[in-house]
């Protein structure tokens, strides 16, 4: 390094303030900026670490001097600071405007000294110079949001050694600021200086905001003086109801009439601003491959009034049909715009449903469509994005693995999405983000991917597959696991499942502060329901709400693959769980685990029973008839004892409270053991894409498995058939025998006081293993003898 480069280092680092023995007065104010001395700044971006960036806006320019050979003017900018530029794009007029802004993060400042060059392209050859402007980064103001943006100057261009002005002007802003500069995600960053075109459009951050979604109620009624084109058999009539990709058909009408009478319910997702329509047609099934379209209507859905509420406020209306006609020769349809069937419909938008593009188990928001049902928030939900630690090679590039890793978090209706780290096993983000929290038990989703959309080597080309970008990993956190007001700094694993088995792709840091703006109505809100109360009062079936959901995930996926920079299918599918409820093996044990290990405290409990019964340890046992006749003599203190222990059980497990919220467990996943050909299965498309052989193998399989749940169901319905039989006198002898016993009880229970029967049978469940016997209780034989419906079942 030369004498010159090692003095402009120096120079830079003590601008950004890093500490030399000599610094300059003049420096002062904008050190202090650089050091974090200022209350505003650290109050409104206090999650994460403040990164200052220089800022270079590229207005406009004006006055340019044409070229005198072409007699044409194609001028672009470039921005020079040290070893690091970035250049406009070249617009073919003298007065070009370009908006553009350029960013160059501290840690990679190697002079003291901006260079802005306004060049001609030329299609031949070299550029040519037309002139520049010089700044002093020691004289560059500092800008601090919510201060007012700086507003960019004319700056007078200079020739090549400085000497002079020549012809024409450019419109520059230049200022010190940090990542929260509203300028930040739209800005091309020094650190992403390899990557050009449209893949530094595809690096920037971005906040998306999902499409409003609404239910659209179809309700077909009825159809009038509908003629089929059938003779000789009865006509099939159906409709078939259209929007978008989305077809649904109604049940074929069993009644040969030409008023054919449905009234049956058809549910479609749409998306503001209603842009598609309604289309209907009533059609004749004239067999199982061919329908007649007999009549066909298109409504447009801005006509359909929009319900807030339960009440049946909406008017059914009549449409008229287009009807159409076929021909003589095969394949003449002849559409006909005169007008003899009508429909019936009543159609309208529903409001109070929340339109569901996620599962209820991780649920983001439940409010419903329409504004005006919205409740205030109960809370802000603030996310520091820091940084990604020991992520693992995604790619190959010129040789070696490499990673271009971007976070994305959604949380209601509002997605966030980092910009792009190029290059880096640990990439530093520091981006913060807000949420509006109405509902504390929501989740909020943070995913990780690597970018494969950065460079002419990832664009789709050549008819093969287009780039997918990679999922590194996930984490979800329930807000309703945060205390209040409190800052959480932790490092979550960031796990994936694969083909070949569980894998961790490294950690990401975040911060998280949840802030409550009314504990009194937080409170309240765990006495409503999870959903609108149309969820309840009008409920759809669960096939329906699966149907739903998938439509309005194509709907979101499709809205935000639109976007600049676009957000993914395979990114939204990934975030959204799209097939969480396809068939697991591996889930499936996961989740007998889990009820396993619910039911393990009331198991335990059985056997400490069963161990004091059995007088193990007699000392305990003296404590329980202790307790038997405390109660039994004082029954009115069962259930505040009950209560009482539950109260000093949560005081007890408060010391052993989470102090950081979870994250995805291996272990309760049942991702560590899983077989690989379980993991194979669970990656397979639908329909399987798997040679007959592994599909006979798997079914087998699954029959087997299928087999140990209805032996266990089997068993189940078993057991309740005999409580029946207790009464119905399918036994008689068993049924004479119980009524007696019933008869025999209620005269004991009459005649004896309470107490005293439940001492007796208190005494009688702990009396020693003395006197016991080995041999099953009377009551168990009675009750295995009795009888159940399998022996009918075939």
């Amino acid at each position: 390094m030369s004498h010159y480069q090692q003095n402009e280092l120096k120079d830079s680092n003590a601008l950004f303030g890093e500490r030399r023995p000599n610094g300059a007065a003049g420096q002062g104010q904008v050190l202090s900026w650089f050091r974090g001395g200022n209350d505003k700044l650290t109050s409104t971006y206090d999650l994460v670490e403040q990164m200052y960036y220089l800022y270079v806006r590229v207005v406009k320019a004006k006055d340019l001097p044409t070229n005198p050979i072409t007699m044409s003017c194609d001028p672009y900018v470039e921005v020079k600071l040290g070893n690091y530029k970035g250049t406009t794009r070249h617009l073919s007029k003298a007065s070009p405007e370009w908006n553009q802004v350029f960013a160059f993060s501290k840690e990679r400042i190697q002079s003291s000294v901006l260079e802005v060059f306004v060049k001609d392209k030329e299609m031949i050859g070299r550029d040519d110079y037309m002139g520049k402007v010089v700044f002093d980064l020691n004289e560059v103001p500092t800008r601090v949001p919510p201060d007012s943006p700086l507003a960019p100057q004319w700056y007078l261009l200079e020739d090549r050694r400085g000497g002079g002005k020549v012809r024409g002007e450019v419109m520059l802003a230049v200022w010190i600021g940090t990542q929260a500069d509203e300028a930040f995600p739209e800005a091309w960053h020094s650190d992403a200086a390899s990557v050009n075109g449209e893949g530094a459009v595809n690096m920037r951050s971005k906040v998306y905001v999902s499409p409003k979604l609404w239910y659209l109620r179809v309700n077909v009624i009825e159809a009038q003086d509908v003629q089929s084109n059938a003779r000789g058999r009865a006509p099939e009539l159906f409709v078939k109801a259209q929007v978008g990709n989305q077809v649904l058909k109604t049940r074929i009408c069993q009644t040969a009439t030409a008023n054919p009478l449905w009234n049956e319910d058809l549910i479609f997702v749409v998306a503001e601003p209603f842009e598609e329509q309604l289309v209907l047609t009533v059609e004749d099934r004239v067999s199982p491959m061919k329908d007649d379209v007999l009549g066909k209507t298109a409504l447009p859905l801005t006509l359909f009034e929009k319900r807030l509420d339960y009440r049946p406020m909406v008017l059914s209306q009549w449409f008229d049909l287009e009807k159409f006609r076929v021909g003589m020769l095969e394949g003449d349809t002849r559409r006909e715009f005169w007008f003899a069937s009508r429909i019936h419909l009543r159609v309208c938008l529903e409001g109070a449903y929340h339109v569901m593009d996620e599962s209820t188990m991780y649920i983001s928001d439940q409010r419903p469509t329409s504004r005006q049902l919205w409740k205030p928030p109960v809370g802000i939900l603030e996310v520091g994005i820091l940084a990604a630690k020991d992520l693992l090679p995604m790619k190959m590039k010129d040789g070696r693995g490499t990673t271009d890793a971007y976070c994305v978090a959604k949380y209601g209706q509002k997605w966030v999405r980092t910009r792009t780290m190029v290059g880096t096993f640990t990439p530093n983000w520091n981006e913060q983000y807000t949420w509006e929290v109405f509902d504390p038990c929501t989740v909020i989703t943070i995913g990780v991917f690597d970018n494969c959309h950065l460079g002419s080597a990832d664009r789709h080309g050549g008819g093969g597959p287009a780039p997918r970008d990679t999922k590194i990993g996930k984490i979800r956190i329930r807000l309703s696991t945060l205390e209040t007001d409190k800052l959480y700094r932790h490092k979550y694993p960031l796990i994936v499942l694969q083909p070949s088995g569980v894998k961790k792709m490294g950690e990401l840091q975040l911060a998280i502060r949840f802030t409550c703006l009314s504990f009194a109505n937080m409170v309240h809100l765990y006495s409503h329901p999870l959903l609108p109360k149309m969820h309840y009062l009008h409920p759809f079936t669960v096939n329906q709400l699966d149907s739903l959901r998938y439509q309005a995930m194509s709907i979101v996926a499709a809205r935000l693959g639109r976007a600049e920079p676009p957000l993914r299918r395979e990114v939204v599918e990934y975030m959204l769980d799209v097939e969480s409820h396809m068939w697991s093996m591996r889930r499936s044990k996961a989740n007998f685990f889990r009820i396993m290990s619910l039911f393990s405290g009331l198991i335990s409990m059985f056997k400490w029973f069963g161990n004091v019964c059995q007088w193990k340890n007699p000392i305990t046992t003296a404590l329980v008839h202790v307790l038997l006749l405390i109660l039994v003599w004082y029954p009115e203190l069962i259930l505040p004892t009950m209560f009482l222990y539950m109260f000093m059980i949560g005081l007890w497990n408060y010391r052993y409270r989470p102090r950081t919220p979870p994250h995805m467990d291996t272990k309760l996943s049942w991702a560590e053991a899983v077989h690989p050909d379980e993991l194979d299965e669970e990656f397979d498309t639908f329909p399987t894409s798997k040679p007959h052989d592994v599909v006979h193998i798997r079914y087998d399989r699954l029959r087997s498995v299928a087999g140990r749940i209805q032996t266990v169901v089997g068993d189940m319905a078993t057991q309740g058939e005999r409580l029946q039989s207790l009464l119905s006198w399918r036994d008689p002898r068993a049924t004479f025998l119980f009524i007696l016993f019933c008869l025999c009880a209620a005269v004991v229970l009459y005649v004896a006081p309470f107490r005293l029967v439940a001492l007796v049978a208190g005494l009688y469940m702990l009396r020693h293993p003395r006197f016991r016997s080995k041999l099953p209780s009377v009551p168990s034989n009675f009750f295995r003898r009795l009888p159940s419906r399998a022996d009918s079942m075939l």
